[in-house]
């Protein structure tokens, strides 16, 4: 006589199914964190550049970056100056925390009237963009005491052949010159440039 099939216990179906549902929330969970970082790359700001041009003397850091606030966030600001003397070279770069901002901000400056210039206001792209153009951003402007460095670079210690060729230099230009004056009439002679070591032996 065959034996009835055994019948599955009520312990194993629930067992099977608390595996199932179990499996299914795994499964749900990681759907949604998945979808919630799909959400964040989308929801996500990208910093965004404007080059702004035709900037007036007296519209510096201090008062650009007072006056942009009003838009959004400024995570960098750059306002280009002469090495030398520090004026402004009429042309900043101001990055904002949001893209959008950004674009607001080029699309409401572009052509606007400040101080008698027209601003040109631009949003840049990545490919635009370069880490070179944030040198001395968000820095204080300092003058550069231009007297000390030129007697520094004046006083510095050279080596013979560069005496020579500079020696060699002032003697063609004072040669050019007298050549210059003979033609017209004027007899007059420099002489030779004295060599370091006759003026160091003079002192």
């Amino acid at each position: 006589m065959s034996t009835p099939p055994a019948k599955r216990s009520k312990s194993s179906s629930n067992e099977m199914g608390v595996a199932i549902d179990s499996s299914r929330i795994s499964d749900l969970r990681e759907n949604s964190k998945h979808a919630k970082a799909d959400s964040e790359k989308t929801l996500g700001e990208k910093p965004g550049v404007v080059y702004l041009g035709r900037i007036p003397h007296g519209f510096y850091e201090d008062e650009m970056r007072s006056y942009f606030s009003q838009f959004g966030t400024i995570d960098r600001l750059r306002l280009c100056r002469n090495k030398a003397t520090g004026k402004s070279k009429h042309y900043a770069f101001i990055q904002f925390s949001s893209s959008n901002v950004a674009g607001i901000v080029a699309e409401t400056m572009n052509n606007y009237l400040l101080y008698g210039h027209i601003l040109k206001c631009k949003l840049l792209s990545e490919a635009e963009c370069d880490e070179k153009m944030w040198i001395g951003a968000n820095r204080r402007w300092k003058v550069p005491p231009l007297a000390k460095i030129r007697r520094i670079k004046h006083e510095r210690k050279r080596e013979p052949e560069v005496w020579d060729r500079l020696q060699r230099k002032e003697n063609s230009r004072r040669l050019s010159k007298m050549r210059k004056w003979a033609v017209a009439g004027i007899g007059y002679s420099f002489g030779a440039s004295d060599s370091p070591e006759s003026i160091t032996d003079a002192v």
